[in-house]
């Protein structure tokens, strides 16, 4: 169970859904990418907004022209969340994710998606056994995951460790908008019939993860945070608990955040789920309702 729990934290705020499937066009260059960026800026405060995607297939080329130039004008990096060490990241889990009495998950699961959860643990190679008591946010966490990495996609490839690594080796500081027990406490915090819908979606969308996840990533590669929206919202119109709980009011509070950080002078490097920068309810719509508008660097 450790390694399957080890699979799950690498990218939790993948998870916010998968996005439903879209038609696009490839981009002219499949290993080119220009995802979106945006700057919000006064007299002597300059706060720069990247979307990433956290789990991403290797020889994808984002980390240059203005994202290069931004990130090395910066004097610090904001990721959502520093990854701590894997043991403090398992007892966080083991604490939040696990329930030792009541029903277990499999008598949990509505009767019709029994035989669908089973062939998908199956398929991980694992025995249900080892999940019955784990909380289904932290199942659906790991069953979305799977696929997606057997694909190739792996978060050493995505922009966080890439810009973490960068940043250590350019002696910039690196913190998070929240913290691991905050990230896990927002899955944990559903409510159980939330928690049943996020896995049930999850098992029905397994057979189309690998379409979809391609067709995020080419959103984001092409910088078009209106299509990436619509995916979004498509995947999370049929459950408004966990969209206002893992979106909505996350982009509040880094609002929030990045108006308190305009008080002081400097140069920051903010880089969160790309789902976060987009939509109705993005980060910059929220930073507009307080007077403060983020500008879209043209590249």
């Amino acid at each position: 169970m450790k390694t399957i729990m080890k699979a799950a934290l690498s990218s939790l705020a993948l998870m916010l859904a998968l996005p439903a499937c879209a038609q696009t066009t490839p981009a002219k260059d499949p290993n080119d990418a220009d995802p979106a960026l945006w700057v919000v800026k006064d007299a002597d405060t300059t706060i720069y907004l990247f979307g990433t995607i956290h789990v991403l297939k290797p020889g994808l080329s984002w980390f240059d022209e203005a994202v290069k130039t931004a990130f090395d004008k910066s004097d610090q990096l904001m990721l959502e969340m520093v990854q701590p060490d894997p043991a403090t990241m398992q007892q966080i889990v083991l604490k939040n994710g696990i329930v030792t009495t009541g029903p277990t998950l499999t008598e949990q699961l509505p009767a019709d998606k029994r035989g669908a959860y089973l062939k998908a643990v199956a398929d991980l190679g694992a025995d249900p056994r080892n999940f019955d008591r784990m909380k289904p946010w932290l199942v659906g966490v790991t069953l979305s995951l799977a696929p997606i990495q057997k694909l190739g996609y792996d978060p050493k490839n995505g922009p966080e460790t890439v810009l973490a690594d960068a940043a250590k080796a350019a002696n910039k500081p690196v913190a998070g908008l929240e913290t691991a027990e905050q990230q896990i406490g927002y899955f944990n915090g559903l409510s159980q019939k939330a928690q049943i819908d996020f896995l049930t979606s999850t098992i029905d969308d397994l057979p189309k993860a690998g379409e979809e996840m391609a067709e995020m990533v080419d959103e984001w590669a092409k910088g078009d945070p209106d299509a990436l929206a619509r995916t979004m919202n498509e995947s999370l119109k049929d459950s408004p608990e966990v969209a206002k709980t893992l979106l909505t009011d996350r982009n509040a509070r880094w609002a929030t955040w990045i108006k308190e950080r305009m008080a002081k002078p400097g140069t920051v490097f903010i880089a969160v789920g790309a789902g976060h920068l987009a939509g109705g309810d993005s980060v910059q719509a929220q930073l507009a309702k307080q007077g403060i508008k983020a500008q879209r660097i043209a590249y």
